[in-house]
């Protein structure tokens, strides 16, 4: 088993809405190659897949938005537009900020859009993004994320499951079978993009500030 996670991968855990958003890009890189980067609306359309989500949700383009916005302020994911793109579609940079590997990213992809899960189903449910020989290969995978440095990126869990930490650590008090790792609730995500706002306006007037110097 993998040792207790001790904080946060990030500064501040990722809200449900940016998981499920990054695990999206994630998965539809590799799946769909030919569609990648993802429009805003075929994003929308990848959160709320009824297949492979649990949670299964039904997110309006506004969270979805929003959770770019906060992706993209973290280094997590980049707009792309411009000559070749009629509108403006996204891209993870998750593998280039963690520095992860093909299977790497296909574990946490699937932990980030299904939940905590055990070895063997993670084997079953990674084979479009990468097929792994055997269950022992997907266990040294996960020992592998679990003693990552600075901090680890899952951790282990009771009945032989194991949880991404991308959103924060596990709270035992909380956990029940179905939904076992914590989840931000949706005021702290309002809270976080109201600060990301604020954030911008205040780079734009010292902008023009800085600007106004040299009229």
């Amino acid at each position: 088993m993998g040792p207790a996670a001790s904080g946060p991968v990030f500064a501040e855990p990722l809200h449900p809405v940016e998981i499920r958003v990054l695990g999206s890009l994630l998965e539809k890189e590799v799946t769909t190659p030919e569609y990648y980067p993802l429009t805003l609306n075929a994003l929308v359309n990848a959160c709320n897949q009824k297949s492979s989500r649990d949670p299964v949700v039904n997110y309006e383009e506004e969270p979805v938005q929003q959770a770019l916005a906060l992706l993209r302020h973290k280094g997590l994911a980049v707009r792309i537009s411009g000559a070749g793109h009629r509108v403006e579609k996204y891209a993870h940079s998750l593998g280039e900020r963690l520095n992860l590997g093909r299977r790497e990213s296909a574990v946490l992809c699937v932990l980030m859009l299904r939940g905590p899960q055990t070895a063997g189903e993670l084997r079953g449910r990674t084979e479009r993004m990468h097929e792994f020989a055997e269950i022992a290969d997907v266990e040294h995978c996960l020992e592998s994320l679990a003693q990552r440095a600075p901090e680890p990126l899952v951790a282990s869990m009771p009945r032989g499951r194991w949880c991404h930490l991308l959103g924060g650590v596990p709270e035992p008090a909380h956990e029940t079978a179905d939904s076992p790792v914590l989840r931000a609730p949706a005021s702290d995500f309002e809270e976080r993009i109201a600060a990301l706002e604020r954030e911008v306006a205040e780079l734009k007037q010292t902008l023009e500030s800085f600007r106004r110097q040299f009229e």
